[in-house]
């Protein structure tokens, strides 16, 4: 079959970073595996930018689901990290499908320079796997469905005590720069480990575009001190879940994609879900779904009530929460697929453009309406 194009920074783009999975090279890989028989088709070509991915039909019917990363960006050391915690979720009853592991006993396969993961289907139906990250919900009830079960992870994952992940990963949902007392500093040494960032960081124009977030850090900085560390899944997105059935009453089924999670907090990782899900940042205008976003809160909170401390939180993050991602995104198209066009898209348009949406008035009265929403939400029964 055809592979179809990628999703980029600025929505579907016909170019891919990565190329697409063959079948010769799908029984390379799964000849690893104690299967019953060898592959005979590819289903389906992901279009998720990071990795290539495809569905593979063996001969006796079996459906897998294989994931190939180049090691420059997930080696076997950042996959166990997300398998570990992947792991203590399901042990904890959550609906999260580990990989497979091969004929070695291991779950990380390397073959011809390339590492791979190989996952069983998940039950139910992959509702949103057209929907790109900064999509909404396709309702407002299956808002509340993600918030509720978000809620759940993070009782999940309260007795999860692996450390952060190094700072040399690339493309995480990290917080270990902006949780800085002073923001500069904390982007300049995190950005060491991040290939590319320390020209960027000494190009004249980083001085005055540092500026727009320094308000709001402001915000966050007296809440430092209160920050309760916890494993969170970094890309909250419906995309990222399995669906019961396509009516508004759907539950979810499935939890997947945890290559972006981090130890960070429970109102981060919260934050994250609303950046990915409430403003439309691929439209030519912003607009919040007010509507979905209520929603999500009011369940995330019926399941997990926020303290007052991180409802301050969830909007002091709101406007920086985006920041360590785009600046590794830049690093990532740079250095690593060397697409210069993107590149400046993630700095101008994503970490640039976004905090100072959220200086304008209309980023204003959404964080002006999370901190009332959040206190009503919070106050229901």
């Amino acid at each position: 079959m055809t592979a179809p194009g990628q999703f980029g920074v600025k929505g579907v783009q016909a170019e891919r970073h990565w190329p697409p999975l063959t079948l010769e090279e799908a029984g390379r890989v799964l000849g690893r595996f104690a299967l019953a028989s060898a592959p005979d088709t590819l289903l389906w070509h992901g279009q998720r930018p990071f990795s290539a991915t495809a569905l593979v039909k063996l001969a006796d019917g079996t459906v897998l689901f294989l994931k190939r990363h180049d090691p420059r960006l997930r080696d076997y050391a950042a996959l166990m990290e997300e398998h570990a915690f992947m792991a203590h979720l399901t042990a904890q009853g959550l609906p999260v499908q580990v990989p497979v592991k091969d004929r070695a006993g291991r779950s990380v396969t390397e073959e011809n320079r390339w590492i791979y993961e190989v996952f069983r289907p998940l039950p139910g139906l992959d509702l949103y796997r057209d929907v790109q990250s900064w999509e909404p919900f396709f309702c407002a009830e299956q808002a509340h469905t993600a918030g509720r079960a978000l809620g759940r992870l993070h009782l999940a994952s309260k007795e999860y005590a692996a450390p952060a992940r190094p700072n040399d990963r690339l493309l995480l949902s990290s917080f270990q720069a902006i949780t800085q007392p002073d923001l500069e500093t904390g982007l300049t040494q995190w950005g060491k480990s991040q290939p590319g960032l320390n020209a960027l960081f000494q190009s004249p124009s980083w001085e005055p575009d540092l500026k727009v977030l320094l308000p709001f850090h402001d915000r966050l900085k007296p809440l430092l001190s209160h920050i309760e560390p916890l494993w969170g899944h970094g890309d909250w997105h419906p995309s990222n879940q399995f669906w019961t059935s396509s009516d508004p009453t759907a539950e979810i089924c499935g939890i997947f994609d945890f290559g972006m999670s981090d130890r960070t907090c429970a109102a981060y990782d919260l934050t994250v879900a609303i950046e990915r899900t409430a403003i439309t940042w691929l439209a030519s205008d912003y607009t919040v779904t007010w509507d979905q976003l209520a929603a999500l809160l009011a369940g995330y909170q019926s399941i997990r009530p926020l303290s007052p401390t991180e409802r301050r939180l969830v909007v002091a993050f709101l406007p920086l929460v985006h920041v360590e991602f785009a600046l590794s995104e830049v690093s990532y198209y740079r250095t690593l697929v060397h697409d210069a066009a993107s590149a400046t898209v993630a700095y101008s348009d994503y970490l640039i453009g976004h905090a100072h949406w959220f200086a304008r008035p209309e980023g204003q009265a959404l964080l002006h309406w999370l901190e009332d929403t959040l206190e009503q939400t919070a106050s229901c029964p």
